[in-house]
């Protein structure tokens, strides 16, 4: 068995993204919500509360509870404990991340989407089409939410052989058919059912949408013989649908071989296990996912509860798909159809990255990353939702300087109105310096007029060292919905769209996060360094630890890798190196990060800055990125299918010598202070030089070659002329421009320099050695002004020249930066 135990773990410590469920209602004690795995509540009281899933299910919800084995004992304590307690409890037990809710089902008391983001990170709709129509005809339309895809019940209507030219004539019959039916509407003609999927369908085609299909078993209202997928093969070769995504609700069973069958034969189809899982017996689960597999690729078949009206249908269907997913791939390891290895892979896929991709559904900061998964957390489950005794959010934005700045509200007033409206916030705030809390001259921007920071809800946490408190990244907005030009997170968000949409790319990053803590003298202000030791000191790492392991247990929580920490060369010095991911995941990440060093350091009597030169006579601070790209999941930056000359391919050439190129303008976003220059100095490992090398690191781009990457080849680059002062959403945006650049030119990379190019001066040329040169070349940088925008680089601009005559005027202050950043 210990063969296994690493994939047991694996499972059992997996977040879940939950494809398919339904509303969660108020807690009713009247309600037997033990057999609510049926879509109609109203059938609920006709459960036979002696059948082995009873049962079953009893006794693990009252295990959860703590409670004697009895339904009595179980529905006082949901009565007593209130619907967002039981709520938070099952969904955290649950350990699911993501819900995408199917809202088309009309229940008593149903809480509405918003009231969900509470409790997960993310929440996206599926879309009832058959329900939709019949709110439009009753004229009760109501606004919707972030959809993420479709859902048809035609299965229940009128069966799954689609006509899929069905005539306009026809449905405009069956339209008067309903009409004639009276209010409330319910569309039951086929002809007209069929209308609505078809346009429907083209519709999610365009926006690239999916089609969840409801398919196999229900309630007693559906007849099974029509529900067979096997109806839908007609639309399955229309030609006009060959690109869109379908997704078969519920395993189909018991038609479940015959799913697998279309996903191995139909690359459009895929397969989703909700209902089936927990509805039937352990064997009869197992049978079913196995079946589902015997055929179908594992990239095409993903998790979901089907959980509805209580939260413990999310918990039961979560427990059971972990016991299920388990037993099924030991036996394939076992029978030798898969490795462990390929097995890990499989639960990744099954439990969330199918899903992710599927529905477009941004993963950075919630991606399941086995590779860097530990089995000896110190966290507790309860660490890692917000509780209900929540009092305030922080609404966090970062400005054009850099600055880490916050709105907070009550939570009840971020949940009634700022999740929807946001707060106002005065234009001027992306025309701050970091030594003025106002605008500066040549920004364009002034204390007249206002914006919305609207919280991006996939990004809300609760703050680990103040538990009580949750914070969110915000978006800047004219008004909902319409993005500020001036948004770092939105010029980050569109450049990369740029790279996607040419060149079908991701760019990913990884930072490094170099700090100093510091502790006051004598009770005075006057800070000095933690202690005294060399890099990567023993010594050092056992003093701070207690500092250490709360930042990196804050993360944890917060869902951020942390692959490495290690004591750096100057004195007090640390470095934190964070998980690779999207890069704009990879923002939101070190934005965080710089939070909880922060805090944690405060927490303990001491003061985390990452300014880039903390002293004059001391090693410099940078937060280095490492940059790839991949296609459709997989690493394009390195060479496949033989080595280039570089060890990297094509792509990744013209996407790295873009950057090179362009370095002395995205300078002017990744080093942004006067004090930046003082670090990036030759020899200091910052990269003073306009060159590139392999696995040079007095070089500002480094080619690296990381334990396993196959010897010849690099797996990415990283920039080194990157701190702590640098707003991270314009900093990769710079580099993204750039790399686009890159791309469109077919740009080549100059020979590499890989010797101290201190020592070869005369070939090569020196960076920008002052904010005012990199300003000056950004100012020259036609690339830089059409990708990002004008806009937004006058206030750069404006802001970054404001700083050059503060700092020059103001000889000591820069000291004050470590107060700042």
């Amino acid at each position: 068995m210990d063969r296994f135990a690493e994939l047991k773990a694996a499972i059992d410590t997996a977040e879940l993204v939950d494809a398919h469920a339904h509303n969660i209602v108020a807690v009713d004690s009247a309600f037997p919500f033990l057999n609510c795995f049926s879509e109609a509540a109203g059938d609920a009281l006709s459960c036979a509360p002696h059948t082995i899933n009873f049962k079953r299910s009893l006794k693990e919800i009252a295990e959860l509870y703590g409670l004697e084995i009895s339904l009595g004992a179980v529905q006082e304590f949901r009565a007593n404990s209130g619907v967002e307690s039981i709520t938070l409890k099952c969904l955290k037990a649950a350990g699911i991340s993501t819900i995408l809710i199917d809202d088309g089902l009309e229940l008593d008391k149903k809480h509405d989407i918003e009231w969900h983001k509470a409790f997960v990170t993310y929440v996206g709709r599926i879309l009832r089409i058959e329900r939709v129509a019949e709110h439009i005809l009753d004229e009760n339309i109501t606004q919707a939410d972030k959809i993420v895809g479709f859902k048809s019940i035609a299965a229940y209507r009128s069966g799954l052989e689609i006509n899929a030219k069905v005539s306009k004539k026809d449905a405009e019959a069956g339209l008067n058919d309903v009409l004639q039916a009276g209010s409330p509407a319910r569309i039951k003609n086929k002809n007209l059912i069929d209308h609505i999927f078809i346009h429907a369908l083209e519709i999610a085609r365009c926006f690239d949408l999916p089609m969840q299909i409801h398919t196999g078993f229900g309630d007693k209202d559906l007849d099974l013989r029509l529900s067979n997928p096997l109806h839908l093969r007609s639309l399955l070769e229309d030609s006009r649908f060959s690109k869109c995504k379908i997704v078969l609700l519920h395993a189909s069973y018991p038609f479940t071989r015959e799913a697998s069958y279309l996903a191995s034969v139909y690359p459009q189809v895929y397969l989703d296990f909700g209902l089936a899982v927990p509805k039937l017996s352990f064997h009869g689960m197992l049978s079913s996912v196995k079946e589902l597999l015997e055929l179908a690729p594992i990239k095409k078949v993903m998790f979901s509860t089907d959980g509805y009206a209580f939260p413990e249908t999310f918990y039961l269907g979560a427990k059971k798909a972990r016991e299920i997913i388990f037993a099924v791939l030991k036996d394939a390891c076992i029978d030798g159809d898969l490795s462990i290895p390929e097995a890990l892979d499989a639960v990744k896929d099954i439990f969330s990255k199918n899903s992710f991709e599927l529905y477009k559904i941004k993963a950075g900061s919630i991606y399941l990353d086995l590779d860097k998964m530990t089995g000896s957390s110190s966290l507790k489950i309860d660490d890692l939702a917000p509780t209900q005794d929540t009092t305030f959010v922080r609404i966090v934005w970062v400005d054009a300087s850099g600055q880490h700045r916050c709105r907070v509200v009550p939570r009840k007033r971020f949940h009634d109105l700022v999740t929807k409206n946001g707060v106002g916030l005065t234009c001027a705030s992306m025309g701050m310096s970091s030594h003025m809390d106002g605008p500066a001259d040549e920004t364009n921007l002034s204390g007249v007029g206002e914006i919305r920071l609207i919280p991006d809800m996939q990004t809300k946490s609760q703050i680990p060292w103040a538990k009580e408190q949750e914070m969110v990244l915000a978006d800047m907005q004219l008004k909902p919905g319409v993005p500020w030009e001036y948004c770092p997170r939105e010029a980050l968000r569109r450049v990369s769209k740029i790279l996607k949409d040419e060149f079908n790319l991701v760019m990913n990053a990884g930072f490094e996060n170099e700090f100093y803590l510091l502790r006051s003298m004598d009770g005075e202000e006057k800070w000095v360094p933690f202690d005294k030791t060399p890099y990567c000191s023993t010594s050092s790492f056992d003093a701070a630890f207690p500092v250490l392991n709360e930042i990196v247990a804050s993360l944890q929580s917060l869902k951020i890798v942390v692959e490495q920490l290690h004591a750096e060369a100057g004195n007090g010095q640390f470095e934190i190196a964070l998980g690779y991911t999207t890069c704009e995941a990879a923002a939101d990440n070190l934005v965080f990060t710089r939070e909880v060093v922060r805090a944690v350091a405060r927490k303990h009597g001491m003061l985390a800055t990452f300014v880039p030169k903390y002293s004059l006579d001391d090693i410099g601070s940078g937060s280095h990125v490492h940059i790839s790209l991949s296609e459709n999941g997989e690493n394009v930056f390195i060479a496949h299918g033989g080595s280039t000359k570089y060890g990297m391919s094509k792509i990744g050439e013209e996407f790295m010598a873009g950057v090179l190129s362009h370095l002395p303008s995205i300078l002017a976003f990744t080093a942004p202070v006067p004090n930046s220059y003082d670090r990036i100095q030759p020899n200091t490992w910052s990269g003073a030089y306009h060159c590139w090398g392999h696995e040079n690191r007095e070089a500002p781009l480094r080619t690296a070659c990381p334990p396993g990457t196959p010897n010849g080849s690099v797996s990415n680059f990283e920039i080194k002329v990157v701190d702590g002062c640098a707003n991270p959403y314009l900093a990769l945006a710079s580099v993204l421009a750039a790399g686009i650049d890159g791309l469109r030119r077919h740009a080549s990379l100059p020979e590499p320099i890989n010797d101290n190019p201190d020592i070869v001066k005369d070939k090569v040329q020196r960076l920008p050695n002052s904010l005012s040169e990199s300003v000056e070349a950004l100012e020259k940088d036609q690339v830089m002004r059409d990708l990002l925008g004008e806009k937004l680089l006058i206030a750069i601009k404006g802001v970054r020249k404001a700083e050059i005559k503060y700092y020059s005027e103001n000889k000591d202050a820069w000291k004050n930066l470590i107060h700042r950043y």
